[in-house]
């Protein structure tokens, strides 16, 4: 069930904050053929620790939604709550706040930096926030997905199954409250991008991260506890699946 805040306290259990909250949501985007409806009035509530599938054809609006929850893109219409703060709200430099202290994002190609190692790539988000120890935590953090002997590694001389388990070491060193994944294993083969999803989900229960899943792959969807289906920028429908 999505939790609405009109919903009762006795049908949702104690009063808790959400992860996500979006009150009425639209995103406009200008192109050369006039304004485009990218977003069409999205309610939707994420509990924390929650996972949530995201699927959709190609083009309904499940990126452009990952990417207003996340801070990236600014909501046209509407009211965006995650992780307590108001984004809506927000300047430039508060979504930047905001997304050092809460948010990791893992994409389908990988986007680590090719003249740095794994372990400078893990660690530059806590270098961005002035942790002392963000060497430190990367190290552990690679040694977590496996990786603990590739430090000195870079990009290019990694597969594509390591390259992303250094963007999820990376998506959570800083230890967000909320990890979005947009098509982890878009760039993977099927044995491979299982490995990673594994792993995904593992350091999700470990760590309780909420979970954003954006993804085209039925079955991947399912091992989250809720699925979105978007279409033409609208919640088309909404199911819990609960098989992870």
């Amino acid at each position: 069930m999505d939790i609405n805040p009109t919903t009762p306290i006795t049908e949702r259990g104690p009063a808790v904050d959400p992860a996500v909250r979006l009150d009425t949501v639209h995103l406009r985007l200008p192109s050369t053929a006039g304004t485009v409806n990218i977003l069409n009035g999205i309610d939707l509530t994420i509990s924390q620790g929650e996972t949530v599938s995201i699927i959709g054809p190609s083009g309904s609006g499940k990126t452009s939604l990952l990417m207003v929850i996340a801070g990236l893109e600014r909501a046209s219409q509407g009211r965006i709550l995650c992780a307590g703060n108001d984004l809506t709200a927000l300047d430039e430099d508060g979504l930047a706040r905001f997304r050092r202290d809460h948010v990791g994002i893992v994409f389908q190609d990988f986007h680590l930096v090719p003249a740095m190692t794994a372990l400078e790539n893990v660690a530059l988000p806590l270098e961005f926030a002035g942790r002392d120890d963000a060497f430190k935590r990367a190290e552990s953090e690679l040694a977590a997905v496996g990786l603990d002997h590739r430090l000195s590694h870079y990009p290019g001389q990694l597969s594509g199954g390591e390259q992303q388990r250094v963007a999820l070491a990376r998506a959570f060193v800083a230890e967000p409250s909320i990890l979005f994944a947009d098509e982890p294993t878009g760039n993977l083969d099927g044995a491979t991008g299982a490995q990673v999803i594994d792993l995904l989900f593992d350091l999700h229960h470990r760590r309780g991260t909420t979970l954003i899943l954006i993804t085209h792959q039925m079955d991947l969807a399912e091992r989250c506890q809720r699925r979105i289906e978007i279409e033409d920028g609208r919640i088309k429908d909404r199911a819990g699946v609960a098989k992870s």
